[in-house]
């Protein structure tokens, strides 16, 4: 049960909040899982999901190497909605079953391209740096824009975890369990 009363309707939000509740709306098509937490700052809310809108869906990185990011921030902050969420999401994307297992599972499994992206997001969060060998694998594949859009887009999800996690937002019993 979540630390404190979400917003589920538009009429929930502080005044003058009510164009971040729009927007969110309108890149997202509803208001769902942090968001239900962050318009309680409205502000905070709509610049985040603006962000947010950029990471996920407007960036030069393929959708796959997206999802496959974000699941790994999901596993590494062991933060259930967001894996619900994102699991879904990243079959959609193209993600190979064998590659959302083995970050799920923390197992080998992965090819050497998905190594190379759950390596980064891994490197970071746990030893706050990435190893050259690992970061120029990824500025070869990507880019600096890339690889600065990855960096950006961990950092995104961080924030969603961070706020999913310390509010007790999880999934509900239709959305994939994340074991922990």
């Amino acid at each position: 049960m979540p630390r404190v009363k979400t917003i589920e309707n538009k009429s929930d939000v502080p005044a003058g909040g009510e164009a971040a509740w729009d927007a969110i709306t309108e890149s997202r098509g509803r208001v769902v899982g942090p968001f239900k937490v962050l318009l309680h700052s409205p502000e905070l809310a709509k610049r985040i999901a603006h962000t947010g809108a950029y990471a996920r869906f407007e960036g030069s990185l393929p959708k796959d190497v997206r999802e496959l990011a974000i699941l790994t921030v999901a596993r590494e902050m062991d933060c259930l909605f967001e894996w619900g969420a994102h699991a879904p999401l990243a079959r959609t994307a193209g993600v190979r079953e064998d590659a959302i297992v083995a970050i799920r599972d923390r197992r080998a499994g992965l090819t050497e391209a998905e190594g190379e992206v759950v390596s980064y997001v891994g490197q970071l969060l746990g030893r706050k740096r990435v190893d050259e060998p690992t970061f120029r694998a990824l500025e070869q594949r990507f880019g600096v824009t890339g690889v600065v859009e990855l960096t950006g887009l961990v950092g995104h999800y961080i924030t969603i975890a961070c706020t999913l996690n310390a509010f007790e937002i999880t999934p509900g019993a239709d959305m994939e369990q994340l074991p922990v």
